[in-house]
């Protein structure tokens, strides 16, 4: 079972990479055509992290009740 501060300290961690990734795709599409080629690695690194930090959030929320 997790730890309640430990899900926190992981969500607060996974929000920071959510918001890299999503700061990665911002400035990609800025640059567009430029780097095209890029597009799919860089959308499923956004993806990735989006999905992580949903999956420990949905945990924290079963700890909850």
């Amino acid at each position: 079972m997790d730890d309640v501060d430990t899900l926190k300290a992981q969500i607060k961690t996974a929000s920071t990479r959510a918001i890299d990734a999503k700061m990665n795709l911002h400035d990609l599409s800025e640059e567009l055509p430029v780097n095209w080629e890029k597009i799919p690695e860089i959308a499923q690194a956004a993806t990735d992290a989006y999905k992580r930090l949903s999956d420990l959030k949905s945990r924290l929320a079963a700890l909850s009740v």
